[in-house]
């Protein structure tokens, strides 16, 4: 996949439960898959959503770090968002159960917003949240931690698991109020082509729902089996799984 910002751009258009609709008509994983679950939420749900691509980072707090500079990995960390295709998306697992330290606050956010991240997720805790929604830098987080404790990144670039999602560095990661999804690489450019179209078939019944006047059951039933359909067309014309079929 060749990401480029309008891609990225188109993506950002749609909110994430689209984008999770969207991915499913390809069917190339499971529908319970794929996602973050409710353990993580946005601090910012009025912000629009985010996407980019994981800059993936282990942190811990709950012990002194051995000979290590609080802030030795930085340089890592940073030369690793620089080096990706697009935008990144700072991604930590916390390795300490429970969370002790805030993993991130405002200082972090201000560094990783300067290198051009699009947002930061943690399955740990944040802080400074005041001044950090004040810089329009849309964080996921698990609990919100007023002291950083012992805070030391621990391995950078390697695969985490957030909010029961294993992520690897460079997967693309689309975010809102809703939560945090991953969308397959393969299908990037076509899931960004077709989210519009989803977002039409879906229009039969909800322009019908919201228009004025007394609603017939009839005519709602006609309207629902008309998005079915729509949405049907769309399967199968993008479906994975029509496409494995046709070559037998």
């Amino acid at each position: 996949m060749r990401t480029t910002k309008e891609l990225l751009r188109k993506l950002a258009q749609y909110d994430t439960p689209t984008i999770c609709n969207t991915i499913e008509l390809f069917e190339v994983r499971p529908r319970n898959e794929g996602y973050i679950d409710y353990r993580i939420r946005a601090a910012f749900p009025d912000l629009p959503p985010m996407v980019g691509l994981a800059s993936t980072a282990t942190f811990r707090a709950a012990t002194p770090p051995q000979g290590r500079d609080v802030y030795g990995q930085l340089e890592n960390q940073l030369a690793h968002i620089a080096s990706l295709a697009g935008p990144a998306v700072v991604v930590f697992q916390d390795l300490d159960d429970p969370p002790v330290g805030a993993t991130f606050g405002e200082v972090m956010c201000n560094v990783y917003q300067s290198f051009g991240a699009a947002g930061l997720i943690t399955s740990g805790g944040g802080r400074d949240l005041a001044q950090v929604r004040a810089l329009g830098f849309p964080v996921f987080i698990g609990s919100t931690i007023c002291s950083h404790a012992y805070s030391q990144t621990v391995d950078i670039g390697r695969p985490v698991r957030v909010g029961g999602l294993v992520i690897q560095p460079g997967d693309l990661l689309h975010g809102d109020a809703n939560g945090v999804t991953s969308i397959p690489l393969d299908i990037t450019s076509e899931v960004a082509d077709v989210a519009g179209e989803f977002v039409m078939a879906e229009q039969h019944l909800i322009e019908y729902a919201q228009a004025s006047g007394t609603k017939l059951l009839a005519e709602i039933m006609a309207r629902r089996r008309a998005m079915g359909d729509a949405i049907a067309t769309l399967r199968q014309r993008v479906s994975r799984k029509n496409s494995a079929g046709a070559g037998h």
